[in-house]
Parts: C-alpha cells; structure tokens; sequence
C-alpha cells in the first residue's frame, strides 16, 4: 500500500503522446489523494509540453537523451537521488522505470508486475494483460487503485493559456467556417492510417459543399503526407480554405490549433488524443487498433471503424499487405459523420449569482434567493433559437457553506421556470484548480458536446471578470451586466445594465 507520510513523489510517465494524454486522471487523482504531497513528473521532452500549467504536478523533469546509456542513466539517478523521493509510481511499463527509480535510492517503487522488472518493486501490481481489456485511462487508474489511493474516473485535459487559444484563433481568423482540422498521420505505422488520397477527397468537399476550411496537422515526418492530400485535393494554400501546418507547430501550438478547430477528423494518434482532451469534436479512424482501449473519450466524439476478421491486429503493418481495415472505411461516410458533427445551434451562457438573481454572497437558503425580474425578458431570445445554459461556480460547497443539493434545487428552477435548457455548475475549492472552474472552459465545452453548440456564434453573460475571460476562451461574445458586485470589465465585448439590456444587444449582434 502506498505511504501516505511521503511527502516528495516521483511519477515515471511515458513516452509517447497519446499515452501521456491518458495518464492525465490519473495525475488528477494524485494530487486529489495528495494534497500535501510535492509532485514531480520524470517524463521525455517531446511530452512534457503536453503538462504546462497543469496543476496537478509540481515539476517537472526531463529524462533528455543524454540520459540514454548505462552512464546516462547512473548520472540521472544521482541527479533524482539528490532530489530525496521518499516514493515513486511507474506510469511507465519498461524495465528501465523500475531500474532508474531503484538506482535512485528512492525507498518504495510501484509499478505494474511486468517486463521482468518486478524485483525491482517494492509493490509489484499482479498483471495479467489488462491492458487488453480495459480503456488505457482506467489501465493508469487501476495501479492507483491496487496500492490503496481512492483513483476517481475523470477526461483528460490540456490546461492551455488563454494567449495560446487567442493566437490560434489568430492564425485561423481568415479562414471560413466550419474549420475542420485534419491528422492524417499516426506514428505508431502505416497499419494506423487512412489512406492519404481519402483525406483529400474528404477535404474537398468539406470546401466545395460546406464552403468550409481544411487546416492540415501533421509533425516534421509527415510533411510529405500532407503535401500529398493538397496536391491530391487539387486546391491551393494560397486561399481562405486550406492551410497546410505539417511540421510547423510545437506540441502546444498544435494542441491550440485543434482546439479552435470545429471538428477534427484523425486516425488513431497523439493528436486524437490531444482533441478530446481540449473538447474538440472529432472522427476518429480506426483499423488495426482498437477504440475500446485507445478511443477518445467524453460525448461529441465518434469512431469510423469496420468489423474485419483480422482487425484489431495491433500491428505496424498489414500482414496481408491489402489494409482492409482502411480500405473499407469511405470517403462518403466519413464526410457524412463531418456534417453531423460540426456544432450548428446558438446558445447564451448565464452566470447565475449577480446575473440571474442577486449576489447573496454564498446563497444557501431560498429566503435569499432573489431573481431578477429581467428574467423574463429571455423569452424573446428563446424564440430566436437560443439555447439557455447556465455555468457557476459553487465553491462554497467545498467549503462547506452550501449544501449541493439546494444548488441543484436552485439550478432547477431556472430550467424548469425560465426556459433553460441545462444548468452546469463547478462544486470545487479554487485550490483544487480544476478544469472547470471559470475561468477555465470545461463547462461551456461539455454544453457544446452536449447541445450541439457553435461558441463562435454565441454570448455569455456575467457579472465577474471570469465570465468575460471564459467567453474569450471558448471565442464567444462576452456581456458584462451591472447587476452584480462589478462595475467595470476590462474583457467585455458589450456592458449592460442588466438582463433586459443584455438582450438588446444580442439582438442586435446576432
């Protein structure tokens, strides 16, 4: 069982993207379990990007190529050894986890019982090919749970800065919507990847029949591949409609890139990876591979995949040299799944407390619940065809000032009196960082993937600064109303009086 009373970790993670996104709930977990606990993340260069601003480590450590032979690795021990780990856990497979984490000194070493390694352990964890039966995310989870940390399901998240969305947005402002990004790459083989004269052919109908825009993603080995789908597509660069990025992007340029994109269509991948885990709707394919282990995770998302004899095979590369698999897999199809996917309804996003009704301070019984009367004013927006979603923070329920279940009983009223359509709400400590807190967008993401939601075409309204700064994030209009504690917003699109006013405006914007 772990040691509680240890107080500086150390966590082996992996090499490879994709797998780097899915240990992210179990990082989460962590620091749940570990408040007090210093975290640090002993991962390669090329992933590490993936873990900025992630506040669910502390550091983190590079194993750099440097490190790579035997006087490497002794010298990486000594650099980890003066750190003082009183414990480690091995996200990491290999026996060279287990070999450096024992070289460390570090004095409890937890990892799965596999790749020989298990004298190396201090808590083996008994494996017995799970990894073939379950989801990667849970397969991480499942080594916390085996050593006694209470390892609680949640999606991956990339914690990216709001300069980063507003410079992908930037850079994609003149291209016509719907954006749709495109991964025709997967590092793992040829097995994993459609053929590239598909993508093209996908491409040119998103730009002839849905007057939308390609954006081209792939790293420095896949230039090719993607010069190959311009030159297929018979388009050009040089318009509005297609922007080739193959190999001109850093990890987090790219994991911004596909965040502003409407729908991303991708093999299995690391950039697959990266798309749930900024909320991006996206197509995934697949053929060698198998979506019940490696698929993208959360709503908004679906999986092209044919139901071959010898698919999954888990190999590099066909055996029958025929690809079957991608083969069968269509250009009309995945055209048609774009064209379900791209997000179509408007919505307005609604702060609650001091934009719907007065700002209590921590409201907690009904006799200070006070809607506003300007309420009722929604209605001619509903008639537009507007979706109504609320999004608050609630962190006094953390702190123990509010009971959860009168926050829902509050939330309640609005969608069942005033016309809302779903009322989202964060119940976590601001110490906890989370991904849904405003200003961070996971709420507004999870209403896109729930209803559909085009945010470039929609509002919010608050009276915080957090709320406007979230509308920024997610590229909807921000209104700041009066009617809360504020008096002034640096980030508003539009200020308003109040709610009556706030809907004149969208009126008029819209």
């Amino acid at each position: 069982m772990f040691d509680r009373s240890c107080k500086n970790l150390l966590v082996r993670g992996v090499n490879w993207i994709g797998d780097a996104v899915m240990t992210m709930p179990a990082l989460r977990a962590l620091r749940k379990g570990l408040p007090n606990t210093k975290i640090s993340l002993l991962v390669r260069p090329w992933v590490a990007p993936l873990f900025e601003n992630n506040p669910t480590i502390d550091e983190s450590i590079l194993y750099e190529d440097r490190y790579n032979s035997l006087i490497g690795k002794l010298r990486l021990s000594s650099v980890l050894k003066r750190k003082g780990f009183c414990s480690s856990i091995l996200f990491q497979n290999a026996f060279d986890a287990a070999l450096i984490a024992f070289l460390s000194g570090i004095p409890e070493r937890i990892g799965y019982n596999r790749d020989g390694r298990g004298f190396l352990l201090t808590s083996a964890v008994p494996f017995d090919n799970d990894d073939r039966k379950m989801h990667h995310v849970n397969y991480y989870l499942n080594l916390l749970k085996n050593v006694g940390i209470d390892a609680e399901y949640s999606l991956p998240y990339i914690y990216l800065s709001l300069k980063e969305r507003l410079w992908a947005r930037d850079l994609l402002k003149d291209l016509k919507r719907p954006v749709i990004g495109i991964n025709a790459g997967a590092s793992y083989g040829a097995a994993k990847r459609w053929p590239p004269e598909r993508f093209a052919e996908v491409s040119k109908r998103i730009i002839s029949e849905l007057d939308g825009s390609v954006v081209i993603f792939g790293g420095h080995s896949e230039i090719e591949m993607a010069e190959k789908i311009v030159s297929n597509s018979q388009l050009s660069t040089n318009n509005s409609q297609l922007l080739d990025m193959a190999g001109k992007t850093s990890l987090r340029e790219l994991s911004a890139l596909i965040s502003e994109c409407d729908v991303l269509l991708t093999n299995d991948s690391g950039p697959m990876h990266i798309g749930y885990a900024v909320r991006t709707p996206l197509i995934a394919i697949f053929g060698s591979t198998d979506p019940v282990l490696t698929g993208p995770l959360g709503k908004g998302n679906l999986v092209i995949k044919k139901d071959i004899d010898c698919s999954p095979c888990f190999k590099k590369s066909c055996s029958k040299r025929e690809m079957i698999c991608m083969n069968a897999i269509t250009p009309d199809e995945v055209f048609e799944a774009i064209k379900c996917s791209i997000p179509k309804n408007r919505a307005v996003f609604f702060d609650r407390d001091g934009t719907l009704c007065k700002d209590a301070g921590y409201l907690n019984k009904f006799d200070d619940l006070v809607i506003f009367k300007e309420v009722e004013d929604l209605k001619s927006l509903k008639e537009k065809g507007f979706n109504f979603i609320g999004v608050s923070n609630q962190s006094g329920i953390a702190r123990g000032i509010v009971n959860e279940a009168f926050v829902k009983e509050v939330n309640n009223i609005f969608v069942m009196q005033h016309g809302f359509d779903d009322f989202y709400y964060c119940p976590h400590h601001p110490d906890e960082h989370c991904s849904c807190r405003k200003p961070e967008p996971e709420m507004i993401l999870k209403a896109r993937a729930e209803y559909n939601i085009d945010l470039k075409k929609s509002y919010v309204i608050g009276d915080k600064e957090s709320d406007m700064l979230l509308a920024k994030a997610v590229g909807a209009k921000g209104i700041f109303v009066l009617t809360g504690q504020g008096t002034e917003s640096a980030n508003a699109d539009y200020t308003a009086r109040d709610l009556k006013e706030a809907v004149k405006w969208i009126l008029r914007d819209s």
